[in-house]
């Protein structure tokens, strides 16, 4: 599972400045060899929020032209640098360049240009992807909650009716977790509702209908500009284990994000969004129930990989013990609602 890559236009996301070629000499290179003649990396700064890859913003100069100057322009760089992820970049980065090309200029999803992609490393120190900085930044607090929620699930009404050809269709979807693999939090005072939780994903997946999915849709990898009325989505980022499989998986995936982030209500209110922009899900409550909770499940005991970069981006309040509480109240609204 890929969490909560973030690429902001915006400065607060700049944790230091890199200034040189440390384990990234080779990479440095190969993106400049990519970059029209004459433009040169003039800064780079490491961003935060990440959790399987090394980020960098690149500002870009270009030399004197007699035909005029062009503007200074920022590229993001993506490089997988654990071993784990070091293993899988061939399928993610291949994929993320597919689907990047996919939707650029199709206007449905704002996101970034390709520039170039290294996913074997072939030029680089790391298996790495290089992209247009989008603007905007990933707004993780408190304001704003109900029209960010109903804004992301109008963004992923699009994103579900995002068409694909037959042989340009991505992988079906993979399940991030299975009932051997949940994680109960030690000390639970509800032991019963997580077996009862796991019971539910021990049954076949349901039939569904299939659509495009970004499969990692949350508010980590959506970002804003604006603020109140003006609030808007100006980028969609991380597309690496984009799919092909239920719409209500990346809606279920959305809302545990969001309950995590905002608490149970907020959650339970993407479904709502969802529908009410015209999105559609399945007829079955029981099996809209499994795909929330083979969601759900995956984030136990305590939602380590995306708490860890939110807590990065200021949220400090997300606790370990705070996250536990907070899945297992979901999973007991889940079955009030849908049960």
């Amino acid at each position: 599972m890929v969490k909560g890559e973030m690429f902001k236009g915006e400065g607060e996301a700049a944790v230091r400045a890199v200034i040189d070629d440390r384990g990234w000499s080779r990479t440095r290179r190969w993106v400049e060899q990519s970059l029209p003649p004459g433009d040169r990396i003039r800064a780079v700064t490491a961003l935060r929020g990440g959790w399987t890859s090394e980020m960098r913003r690149l500002d870009v100069g270009a030399t004197r032209r007699p035909e005029g100057t062009r503007e200074p322009y920022s590229l993001v760089l993506r490089s997988f640098t654990k071993p784990f992820y070091v293993k899988h970049a061939r399928g993610l980065l291949t994929r993320e360049a597919d689907i990047l090309r996919l939707l650029s200029g199709a206007g449905l999803v704002p996101t970034a240009r390709l520039q170039a992609v290294d996913a074997a490393a072939e030029h680089c120190d790391h298996p790495s992807l290089v992209m247009s900085l989008l603007p905007g930044s990933v707004r993780l607090d408190e304001q704003d909650v109900e029209r960010k929620s109903a804004l992301l699930a109008r963004q992923l009404v699009a994103v579900h009716g995002v068409s694909v050809a037959e042989a340009d269709r991505p992988r079906t979807y993979e399940a991030w977790t299975g009932p051997e693999r949940v994680r109960i939090p030690e000390g639970t005072e509800r032991p019963e509702l997580w077996r009862r939780a796991v019971d539910v994903i021990r049954r076949p997946a349901p039939a569904y209908r299939p659509c495009f999915l970004h499969r990692d849709f949350h508010p980590g990898n959506v970002l804003f500009t604006g603020h109140g009325p003006d609030l808007a989505i100006s980028g969609v980022v991380d597309w690496v284990e984009t799919s092909w499989g239920p719409a209500d998986l990346d809606v279920a995936h959305c809302s545990t994000a969001t309950a995590l982030l905002h608490g149970v209500q907020a959650g339970m209110q993407v479904a709502v969004h969802y529908a009410a922009a015209g999105g559609a899900l399945s007829d079955d409550p029981a099996a809209h129930l499994y795909w929330r909770l083979l969601d759900a499940l995956a984030f136990a005991p305590d939602a380590e990989k995306v708490a860890v970069p939110w807590r990065e981006l200021g949220r400090s309040d997300l606790t370990p013990a705070v996250l536990t509480q907070r899945l297992e109240d979901y999973l007991q609204a889940l079955f009030d609602q849908y049960a």
